[in-house]
């Protein structure tokens, strides 16, 4: 493989902190490389050096001289003042943009929902990241570079962008390098990984979940090489007490010997360490929407945001939400959270119930501004029930990785992922039974995610997660459910591939607006038009819709059933465990007949009835 670009004993520092020290990498042709690390280690920093955007204070960058790099920064580096369609492909005519098909996909995967008139600074931040991607995508690069590409991209733009990227060059050619906290993103398109920490860079083979195997492998053999320096360590310790007091030239040379053992032992990362609060009692009732509808904040009467929805959270349950963007995902959360009241219908809320919410903002956090990490959680109480140990709450926030010296950082001058962990520590200590969490991966590492999950592994209460992280969601939720814009909502039995397959069902056939006339995903094809299903294809749908018939017909006979156990149990206190499997299964079923009632429409477009 051709060498591309590479960086040679770099070395970066900031007053006297050395982010980067003495690094040597570099990128070839076929190169997928994901880098991880803490937030501050100087993944985006190793970026701009290798895309030439910044000079190292030592060391050098050198590339081959053919070759082009392209990079996206995650500040806004876009033109405010231009249209979307300026900002993209300039002074080009559509007709120009349009004939090339890599342009086309980029457009219909990236901004097709995007005003093309618009100028940027009146587009949302999720709309400026999309359309600065698609300008970097439509351009031929020989190294693409990407800081934070998933950030305000749904399930649906992440799983394009991967696609994308998998498929823009040959195997052997081409080659990119991307910072992410989105691990499935990750272990989708790469097929090396970089980890930055302490100044230096360890290389992986493979994506995440191979990283994170070899990341264990390693720590596990570090972890045997200081077990027997500690054994030595101990024999030194143990000579040196049993040694007489007048002895003293030897035992200082030992003394010496058993410092020198220790000297070269670096400072301990720090832990993130979150553990199960104790839980309020959470009853057999929590929060049902019923026949809920709601207009469109703002819109015209009788626009629904959502039409005659019912959502049913049992004790215990573990619910993922996914759905495009402007289908209602936080709407839903406030609903649940009684900030806002329906249009029509009922929200019922059990009386034992305790919420709390985790916002896309920190900006909870800005009536501490002023105070000091440890003073926040001193606020809330001194002492917390912790997998049922005392903690004070200056042990509670050092689990949560911040040390000793973070603990006593004025909130204000905190990072982003710091803040974040701060939100969530603030809200776990509140004891709720019922936690919503509105993109709850922003501004998180990957290592804080892993520390995240393992407390929300353990979470004893129902947990409801909006996240277009798709990681997250199938690790630490049960089941999902979909809002697609339709003022409905869907279960999800097979997940979120289930949610990309309808999404991508629905897009069929959608068209990208251009400057003057639309422009349909498809132009240019000289594929023969289709002349409708063969008779072949008709069998095929008729023995289809007579097995979903059927199939149906069971899921009838299991739902009659269990509503019928329901009612028989209902009022018995004794059988609350039950009546929740009940109702688990019962919302169960009804994704599988949702999910064939699809199947059986799909029959009957191809018969024609």
């Amino acid at each position: 493989m051709a060498h591309l670009l590479g960086g040679e004993n770099l070395t970066v520092s900031y007053a006297t902190r050395t982010v980067l020290d003495g690094i040597t990498v570099g990128l070839e042709e076929g190169d997928r490389i994901g880098m991880v690390g803490r937030n501050g280690d100087g993944k985006s920093t190793l970026m701009r050096l290798l895309a030439m955007r910044s000079t190292p204070d030592s060391g050098r960058v050198t590339k081959r001289s053919e070759v082009n790099i392209g990079y996206l920064d995650q500040s806004d580096v876009l033109d405010g003042d231009l249209t979307v369609g300026a900002a993209i492909v300039g002074d080009q005519a559509d007709y120009e943009w349009a004939r090339n098909p890599q342009i086309r996909e980029v457009m219909g995967g990236l901004v097709s929902d995007v005003d093309w008139h618009a100028n940027v600074h009146a587009l949302s931040g999720g709309q400026k990241r999309r359309v600065a991607l698609a300008k970097l995508l439509i351009e031929d690069h020989d190294v693409i570079m990407l800081d934070e590409p998933t950030n305000h991209l749904d399930v649906e733009g992440v799983a394009w962008l991967s696609r994308h990227l998998k498929t823009r060059w040959r195997p052997n050619q081409g080659a990119f390098l991307v910072v992410t906290h989105d691990r499935w993103f990750l272990d989708e398109v790469c097929n090396k990984t970089w980890e930055i920490h302490d100044g230096i860079m360890d290389p992986f083979d493979g994506g995440y979940a191979a990283y994170v195997l070899a990341r264990a492998e390693r720590d596990r053999s570090a972890s045997v090489v200081e077990s027997k320096r500690q054994q030595l360590v101990k024999k030194e310790l143990a000579w040196l007490r049993r040694g007489a007091p007048a002895r003293t030239a030897k035992p200082k040379f030992r003394i010496e010997a058993a410092n020198a053992l220790i000297a070269d032992v670096p400072e301990p990362r720090d832990s993130t360490a979150l553990s199960k609060m104790a839980t309020a009692r959470l009853g057999k009732d929590v929060l049902d929407l019923e026949h809920v509808s709601l207009d469109f904040l703002g819109g015209e009467p009788g626009q629904k945001l959502f039409d005659n929805i019912t959502l049913r959270l049992a004790p215990g349950e573990r619910l993922g939400l996914v759905g495009v963007n402007g289908a209602g995902k936080t709407t839903l959360l406030k609903l649940l959270n009684g900030e806002i009241q329906p249009t029509s219908g009922k929200v019922k809320r059990g009386k034992t119930v305790v919420t709390a919410v985790l916002t896309q903002e920190v900006k909870e956090l800005d009536d501490v501004a002023d105070l000091r990490v440890i003073e926040v959680i001193e606020r809330e109480k001194r002492s917390f029930n912790v997998g049922g140990k005392e903690f004070t709450a200056g042990q509670l926030v050092e689990q949560l990785g911040f040390t000793n010296e973070k603990q006593w950082t004025p909130v204000k001058d905190l990072s982003g992922g710091e803040r974040r962990r701060l939100q969530l520590l603030r809200l776990l200590v509140g004891e709720p039974n019922v936690l919503m969490l509105d993109e709850p991966t922003n501004d998180l590492d990957t290592d804080t995610l892993a520390a995240v999950e393992d407390v929300l592994d353990g979470w004893p209460g129902t947990l409801v997660v909006v996240s277009h992280d798709r990681y997250l969601l199938e690790r630490v939720t049960d089941h999902q459910m979909a809002l697609l814009g339709d003022g409905k909502i869907r279960a999800l039995p097979r997940g979120v591939d289930q949610y990309l397959e309808l999404r991508e069902g629905a897009l069929a056939g959608s068209t990208i607006t251009g400057g003057g006339n639309p422009v349909t995903a498809s132009a240019g094809s000289s594929a023969p038009a289709a002349s409708g299903p063969s008779e072949a294809e008709k069998r095929d749908a008729r023995k289809a819709k007579n097995r979903i018939d059927r199939q149906l017909g069971k899921l009838k006979q299991q739902e009659d059933k269990i509503h019928a156990q329901m009612t028989a149990g209902a009022g018995d206190a004794s059988k609350f465990d039950q009546l929740g499997e009940l109702n688990r299964k019962l919302q169960e079923l009804a994704g599988e007949r949702e999910a064939l009632e699809l199947e059986w429409l799909a029959a009957l477009e191809v018969l024609g009835e």
